[in-house]
C-alpha cells in the first residue's frame, strides 16, 4: 500500500538537493568555523554563504541581519524573551494574537507568570484574521513588542502584517512575526512587510529539523538568551550546525527558484480537494478566509464524528493528516485557534488539517477523495450526534 502524506504544515521531508549540499560537511569539511585554520576557514565561509542566501530569500538588507538557532521555537523564544529582557527595567507590555503557536504563546505565558510582563492576546474575526484597529486600541506607553504571525499553522489564514507594522513603526515599537508556516510558500520582503524580527524553521521548507533562523533588523536590540563565545556577533552563543545551515541556505535557494509553479500547483490540488470534499461529504465546513489563505493549507470540519477518529481510519488507509499543530496533536485539547475563531466546540473536535507539498500528486487527492467519504459515512453511522441529527430531520 503506497502511503500519502498530507501533513506538510507539521514536518516535510529533505529534499534530495538539500540533502546531497549538506554530506560534504559531515564528512570532509568538518572544521570548526571559529577557528583560524584552513579546515575552519572553509565551514566559515560555507556559513557566510549560506546567510547570503537566505537573506536574498528573505529581501534582508544586510547578511549579518541572518542569525542561525535551533528551530522556530528558539528563534520565537528568542524574539519574545530577548525584547522582554532587553526591557526589563520598563515593567513592559506585549501584545500578539490568540491564535498564535505555542511557541509563541508559551514564552509570553512565562514572561507573564515569572516577571510580571503584561500581554494583551488580540481577538481573532470568524475567518481567523487580526483586526489592525484592535492592535492600534491595545498599545500602552508601555508597550515594547508586537507578535503576530505571519500565517496561522492551523487554517493558513494571512495577516495584515504591513498594516500592523506601520501602526507599531508609528509608535516605535519592535515588530516580531512567526513566518515558519510562511517562508518558502510565498516571496518574503522584510522591508516592505516591515518587520523588525522574523522567525524561520529549516523542517518546514524541505531542509532538516534541528535549524532556524531569526532575522533581525539592523539596530534592534534583544538581550541574548544563551551566552557562552561570541558566535552570531555576540547573539548567539554556540558552535554554528555547518551541515544544516548549509542545507536550510539550499532548501532556500530551491523555494526561491520554483516557489510561483510550485504555489500555482499546489493551490490546484487544494482547490480540487475542497471542491470535492464539499460535493461528496454533506454537513462540512472549510475553517480559515477562503483567499488569504497558505495555498497548500485545508482545516476542514466534519461535523457529528471526532477528527480523531477520521485521522485514525486515514492512517490505516495510509493517508497522514493532522487535527492541528504538531506540537499538540497528543493532547484531547480542543484547537485554540478554532476556538478563537467562533467555530463550535462539536465542529471544532471534528476537525483535520490536510497540507499538501512537493511531493503531492493529483492522484494523491483523487485516492483521497475516493476513500475520505467512505470513512465519513462509517464514523457517521456510529455517532448518537448522526442519530440524533437524523431523527430531527425525520420529525421536522
Amino acid at each position: 500500500m503506497k502511503k500519502i502524506y498530507l501533513d506538510y504544515n507539521a514536518t516535510t521531508p529533505v529534499h534530495p538537493e538539500v540533502l546531497d549540499a549538506m554530506m560534504p560537511y559531515f564528512k570532509d569539511f568538518y572544521g570548526n568555523p571559529s577557528s583560524v585554520h584552513s579546515f575552519g576557514q572553509e565551514t566559515r565561509k560555507a556559513v557566510e554563504d549560506a546567510r547570503e542566501k537566505i537573506a536574498n530569500l528573505l529581501g534582508a538588507e544586510n547578511p549579518s541581519e541572518i542569525v542561525f538557532t535551533s528551530c522556530g521555537t528558539e528563534s520565537n523564544n528568542f524574539a519574545i524573551k530577548g525584547i522582554a529582557f532587553d526591557n526589563k527595567d520598563k515593567n513592559c507590555h506585549i501584545i500578539t494574537s490568540a491564535i498564535e503557536h505555542h511557541a509563541v504563546l508559551k514564552p509570553c505565558e512565562y514572561l507573564s507568570k515569572k516577571f510580571g510582563v503584561d500581554v494583551t492576546y488580540l481577538p481573532v474575526d470568524k475567518c481567523g484574521i487580526v483586526n489592525p484597529d484592535d492592535v492600534k486600541k491595545s498599545i500602552t506607553e508601555k508597550t515594547v513588542l508586537i507578535s503576530i504571525m505571519y500565517a496561522n499553522n492551523e487554517v493558513g489564514t494571512l495577516q495584515p502584517l504591513e498594516e500592523i507594522a506601520k501602526i507599531a513603526k508609528e509608535k516605535n515599537i519592535i515588530f516580531h512575526t512567526d513566518a515558519v508556516q510562511v517562508v518558502g510558500k510565498i516571496p518574503i520582503d522584510v522591508k516592505k512587510l516591515g518587520v523588525d524580527l522574523l522567525s524561520i524553521s529549516g523542517h518546514k521548507l524541505y531542509a532538516p529539523k534541528g535549524i532556524g533562523v531569526l532575522y533581525i533588523k539592523k539596530g534592534t536590540k534583544l538581550h541574548p538568551l544563551l551566552h557562552g563565545g561570541s558566535h552570531e556577533k555576540n547573539r548567539r552563543a554556540g558552535t554554528e550546525n555547518v551541515p544544516y545551515i548549509v542545507g536550510l541556505a539550499k532548501a532556500c535557494e530551491i523555494a526561491l527558484k520554483n516557489m510561483k509553479d510550485e504555489n500555482d500547483r499546489i493551490l490546484k490540488l487544494r482547490q480540487k480537494l475542497e471542491k470535492g470534499i464539499l460535493e461528496k461529504i454533506e454537513y462540512v465546513q472549510i475553517n480559515g478566509h477562503i483567499m488569504k489563505r497558505l495555498s497548500n493549507t485545508s482545516n476542514i470540519s466534519f461535523n457529528f464524528i471526532e477528527g480523531e477518529g477520521i485521522l485514525m481510519s486515514l492512517d490505516l488507509d495510509g493517508f497522514a493528516a493532522s487535527t492541528g499543530s504538531a506540537c499538540t496533536s497528543g493532547t484531547l485539547e480542543p484547537s485554540h485557534v478554532l476556538s478563537a475563531m467562533g467555530v463550535p466546540p462539536e465542529k471544532t473536535q471534528g476537525s483535520v488539517r490536510f497540507s499538501l507539498g512537493h511531493y503531492t500528486t493529483e492522484k494523491d487527492i483523487d485516492k483521497l477523495l475516493e476513500i475520505l467519504p467512505k470513512i465519513v459515512e462509517r464514523l457517521r453511522s456510529m455517532s448518537p450526534l448522526w442519530e440524533d441529527k437524523k431523527r430531527s430531520e425525520i420529525r421536522d
